[in-house]
């Protein structure tokens, strides 16, 4: 999971409201809205996914605006800030900033937009996606969702996602799974389930893609597979259980669109996703790629192996593996460096050579960072990173405004430190008789 950064945390380090106002022709889109606006709706729209934070977004706003104002009652433009709203962000596979999807005829396939940044570019790709649109409309070919509204066999055809259950699948693919399972119970003549049906069928395709299925939407036709509704206690339909390995089943209670269902499957997800890797900086590329990709970078810098031996350098990593995987919903980066390994390093971020183990939370975009000023223990960690998470604490630029050189180093074998071996000095053929005295 990829992707789109913690929405808390990036208050840390500069408060920033959206780059578009509703003086704008620009459409602000969020998850209460996209489905009403976007995907119910008969017209072409260009929809940006940005982050405030981000450069690439704040170049890209003087022309995107340029661009909506051209296209005005022609082709619909739309920005979601996707920092903001992960969960939609999620929904799209959207991994970086910005990205621009145009929803054309089938809603639930947007395509990606490879043009230039500029107004002239984009409303020319506009313009030659709206006239496949209607080209493809002249031919009878509606691509399957348009209104909000689908026929019979295409719903049918998008249902394959959706894992149909019964009275003897259930316990063997449920009960014991590793997965997590959202199990709507149905019957066939209701007509809330038939509204639920489209939303249900393309939100299972997007929640397999994103968790690569480790969250499952499944069906129960509750009133052919009465020994699951009784066991349920299924009064009304339908109804919506959710189910994980070793807790009982538990009530949805949320919206009932694509939209929202996705969000409680991705929250699921990453309540159940592994903690994020802990990593050694070995080389400049584990520092950039790890700091670029997150918001933040939790940086720790252990005292040398020499001073700790192995078993108190892995009660620190022991530390620093419970912290990230209680904040692992933050998507956070985390790595760790041996004392003395990145000098350069530990200086830019007031470290310096002393009060080793030491923790850094750095925002590689903006170069500023936070020091860990209480004890390197779970609670000390924990505090810290708790006033990060509420966008408090004080902070300093990076020194040299970007990071130094990093020095490529062997990683940490696992074992004990060994003192450097000296080299032997051969006496044997030094005849000590034969110095003169005086100099001894």
């Amino acid at each position: 999971l990829l992707f789109v950064v913690g929405t808390v945390s990036c208050t840390l380090f500069l408060a920033v409201n959206g780059l578009y106002s509703a003086s704008d022709d620009v459409i602000e889109l969020t998850p209460t809205n996209f489905n009403k606006e976007v995907i119910q709706s008969d017209s072409l729209w260009l929809v940006e996914f940005y982050a405030p934070w981000c450069g690439h977004c704040q170049r890209l706003t003087p022309e995107w605006k340029k661009a909506a104002t051209a296209l005005k009652g022609v082709v619909k433009v739309g920005a979601v800030d996707a920092d903001k709203h992960q969960s939609l962000g999620g929904q799209y596979g959207v991994r970086g900033f910005p990205t621009i999807k145009i929803f054309g005829a089938n809603k639930n396939k947007a395509e990606d937009y490879q043009g230039g940044r500029t107004s002239d570019a984009i409303v020319d790709a506009a313009l030659s996606a709206l006239r496949s649109l209607v080209k493809e409309r002249l031919s009878g070919r509606s691509g399957g969702y348009s209104s909000g509204k689908q026929s019979q066999e295409s719903r049918g055809g998008d249902k394959k996602d959706v894992i149909e259950l019964t009275d003897d699948s259930f316990d063997k693919n449920v009960i014991n799974s590793d997965d997590v399972w959202m199990v709507e119970f149905y019957a066939p003549w209701c007509g809330h389930c038939k509204n639920l049906e489209p939303e249900w069928a393309a939100a299972a395709t997007e929640v397999k893609e994103q968790t690569k299925g480790k969250v499952k939407l499944a069906a129960v036709d509750a009133t052919v597979n009465q020994v699951l509704a009784s066991r349920y206690g299924i009064r009304g339909f339908p109804t919506i259980k959710i189910f994980q390995k070793g807790e009982d089943p538990v009530d949805y209670d949320g919206g009932r669109t694509r939209s929202d269902i996705i969000a409680r499957a991705l929250d699921l997800f990453s309540d159940n996703a592994p903690p994020p890797e802990l990593l050694e900086i070995i080389s400049e590329d584990v520092l950039k790629s790890t700091c670029d990709a997150h918001q933040l970078c939790i940086i720790s810098v252990l005292p040398h192996i020499l001073d700790t031996g192995a078993s108190g350098r892995n009660s620190y990593l022991d530390v620093m593996l419970k912290m990230a995987e209680k904040y692992k919903k933050k998507m956070w980066g985390w790595l760790w460096t041996e004392a003395g390994a990145q000098s350069d390093l530990e200086s830019s971020l007031g470290i310096g050579g002393f009060g080793y183990p030491a923790m850094a939370a750095v925002n590689a975009r903006k170069m500023k960072f936070a020091l860990l000023k209480g004890s390197f223990s779970e609670q000390g960690i924990n505090e810290f990173l708790r006033e990060l998470s509420v966008g408090r604490g004080s902070t300093a630029p990076v020194g040299g405004g970007a990071f130094p050189k990093i020095h490529s180093v062997e990683p940490w074998d696992g074992k004990d430190g060994e003192l450097p071996v000296e080299d032997d000095i051969d006496l044997s053929d030094v005849d000590l008789d034969d110095w003169d005295k005086d100099e001894l």
